[in-house]
This record gives structure tokens, C-alpha cells and sequence, in this order.
């Protein structure tokens, strides 16, 4: 393929790109050419086996995904193929590539090569993204922990060594968890919910919209009796022991994942930039492959027939069809036949619009997010 074979015409900003073949004229291998002429069956390798679309859309929402938050630029900016170009401007430069794939080779050859090079970027992307995705989920996780309510949040960074009395034998420190608007049936209480509560031992340590944390100090050996009173009269003691060391190497933790996570973000980044580069060329060679085979296979030899692209306005689509029926039904009436049927309104039968007409035709759609996005 020559990129003088491709002609592009745009009337308006729209992202479903249609692939029409015209009788014409088509430079092209001969080798090629006979091996679409003589084995029909590639045919379906092609319609089926390669999974460069699906691929396509994955990279895209992938990197949409990492980019959240950020400040990488919007999700365009980042779709880039060959270098620096925008996949609109890719297809109106498009041209067969020689080195990547050779067009003297059989055209079952060249498709397992695409379809090879697809794989590997969609196995790959399994394996970086979930990596990435453990990591992420991770570090979220830990930051979950020190926000939220106080019912649930992690506290050990709220807390001071001075609220507790430590290494003590007799004595230990709880902290409890008080809705505010109970705070006063606290302090009137919590020296009574047990015979050896330190009295005038509650100190108020933070609060939220909701909550009051305070610590009160009690003997060891009422430390059951206290809790279940507290549960009684609605007061949560939370399960919490002073420890610098494992509060240190929580921080510790949280720092360590925050910093493999940015020291991970820039090379996923870039490799999901190249590699949609990677894939949307894939897909477009598929296309083109399937053009040039469904031609051959469609009006046969010798090899005379041009590929186009047209970008037309979303409600001329109708308009744009008629006028190449009208320009190319010759070449099949039994196009023109199928569509006149699935045209026509017969009670009680519904017919299905065809989508096979007297010319080769395909649609390239250039929404590159998954579906549900």
C-alpha cells in the first residue's frame, strides 16, 4: 500500500471514520494479491483473530485510568501514534510499513505477526496495570485508615505520647470514642462506670463534626467490666495500645508506598503512551488487510480498485451512502437488492438493516474509551 492510495476529506469534528473501497486503482504486492485470490479462509483470521481494537481501547482507558487526578494534560493530548501525531492525522498520513511488516510475505504470515505484537502488548498491560493497580490499592487503603470517622480511622496519629500512662502495672490508658452530643453524660459517668476509674483521669484529645476521642485511665484489672459499661451507655472503647515503634513504621509504610507508586506512574505512563502508538497501528493494518483481502476476494483479478477514507457530517451519513449506491450499485446488484428488503415494512416481519453493499465498506470507530465509560 502507498499512502497515495488514501484519500481524506473532512467536513466537521466526528469520531466515526468510514473506510470506502471504489473500483479503481490500488498499488499493491502481487504476491499478495495471489495469496488473497487463492486462500479465502485467511479471511476469517483476519475478521476475528486479531484483537487490535479491543487492545486499543484497553491502553486508552488504562491510561485515562492512571492519568486521573493528575497533572499529565487530558486524556487527548496523551493519544499519540508514530511519534507525535493525532490518530486523525495518522490515517490521513497512512502508509503500508515495509520494515515492520514485509508485503512479500503470505498474508496469513503478516497477520499472525500483527496479531503476535497485539498479544504481547495486551499480556504486558495485564501485567503492568495490575501491579500498578495492587500498589494503588494499597497506599488507598492506608489513607482510607487515616481519615474517615473516628469509629473506624486510624488514630495513632492523633495521639501523643503524654495522653498515656506507660509501662505501668497497675494502671492503663484507654481510649474511647464518645458522640458529642453525649459528651456531657461523659464527664458525669465515666468515674463511676467502675470502682477503680483514676478519677478526673478523661482528657478530650480531638474531635470531628460527630466524635470526641478522650483517653481515661483505670486499673488493669477492671479493664472488662469498664469496657462493657462503656458499650452499655453507648461509648466505644477502641482497641489501642501506645506503640512509637509501630507507629513509626506505619508512617514508614505509608511513605514507602507513596514513593514507589510516583516512581512507578512515570514509566506506565510513557510505555501505555508507545504501546497505544503501537496497537492503533496494528489495527489500522489489520483494516487496511481486510480492505484490500475483501476486495480481491469481492472482484477478483486483476487487482484495479482504490481505498478512501471519508469523515462525513453524522446526519449525511444516510445522504452519503445513497450517492455511493448510486455511483457503485452496479457492481452488485444484489447489494441494492438486500437493502431495498431490509427497507421495507412488512406486517409482523422485522428485517435487520444490511450492512453489505456494492462496495467494500468499513467503519473505524475513533472513540477510544471502553463502552461503559
Amino acid at each position: 500500500f502507498c499512502s497515495s492510495t488514501f484519500s481524506f476529506a473532512i467536513t466537521t469534528p466526528y469520531l466515526n471514520y468510514i473506510f470506502t473501497l471504489h473500483v479503481y486503482k490500488l498499488i499493491a504486492s502481487r504476491t499478495i494479491t495471489t495469496f488473497c485470490y487463492t486462500n479465502p479462509s485467511t479471511w476469517s483470521s483476519l475478521s476475528y483473530g486479531c484483537p487490535s481494537f479491543s487492545v486499543v481501547r484497553k491502553v486508552s482507558s488504562t491510561l485515562e485510568d492512571v492519568l486521573e487526578s493528575s497533572a499529565k494534560g487530558n486524556l487527548s493530548e496523551n493519544l499519540r501514534v508514530a511519534g507525535d501525531l493525532a490518530p486523525q492525522v495518522y490515517l490521513q498520513k497512512f502508509s503500508w510499513d515495509l520494515a515492520k511488516y514485509p508485503v512479500k510475505q503470505p498474508l496469513r504470515a503478516i497477520s499472525d505477526v500483527i496479531s503476535k505484537d497485539v498479544s504481547h502488548i495486551e499480556e504486558e498491560l495485564k501485567t503492568r496495570y495490575s501491579k500498578y493497580n495492587t500498589l494503588k490499592g494499597n497506599l488507598q487503603q492506608l489513607e482510607r485508615k487515616s481519615t474517615g470517622s473516628l469509629l473506624t480511622r486510624n488514630i495513632a496519629d492523633l495521639v501523643k505520647k503524654e495522653d498515656f500512662v506507660l509501662n505501668s502495672e497497675y494502671l492503663i490508658t484507654l481510649v474511647v470514642i464518645i458522640p458529642k452530643l453525649m459528651s456531657d453524660d461523659w464527664i458525669k459517668a465515666y468515674e463511676r462506670l467502675s470502682v477503680k476509674v483514676v478519677p478526673r483521669s478523661s482528657r478530650l484529645v480531638f474531635e470531628d463534626s460527630e466524635h470526641q476521642l478522650v483517653t481515661v485511665t483505670i486499673f488493669r484489672t477492671v479493664q472488662d467490666e469498664f469496657k462493657s459499661k462503656c458499650r452499655e451507655n453507648k461509648f466505644m472503647v477502641r482497641d489501642f495500645q501506645y506503640d512509637e515503634n509501630e507507629i513509626q513504621a506505619g508512617k514508614d509504610e505509608l511513605d514507602k508506598l507513596s514513593a514507589e507508586k510516583k516512581k512507578k506512574f512515570g514509566p506506565l505512563v510513557k510505555w501505555l503512551k508507545i504501546n497505544f502508538g503501537e496497537a492503533f497501528v496494528a489495527w489500522m493494518h489489520i483494516k487496511a488487510l481486510r480492505v484490500f483481502t475483501e476486495s480481491v476476494l469481492r472482484y477478483g483479478l486483476p487487482v484495479n480498485f482504490q481505498a478512501m477514507l471519508v469523515r462525513p457530517v453524522k446526519k449525511n451519513h444516510k445522504r452519503m451512502k445513497e450517492i455511493l449506491n448510486q455511483l457503485y450499485g452496479h457492481l452488485d446488484s444484489t447489494a441494492l437488492s438486500s437493502q431495498h428488503l431490509s427497507s421495507m415494512e412488512i406486517p409482523g416481519f422485522s428485517m435487520m438493516p444490511s450492512d453489505y453493499y456494492a462496495y467494500v465498506f468499513y467503519k473505524i470507530t475513533m472513540d477510544m474509551l471502553e463502552p461503559s465509560r
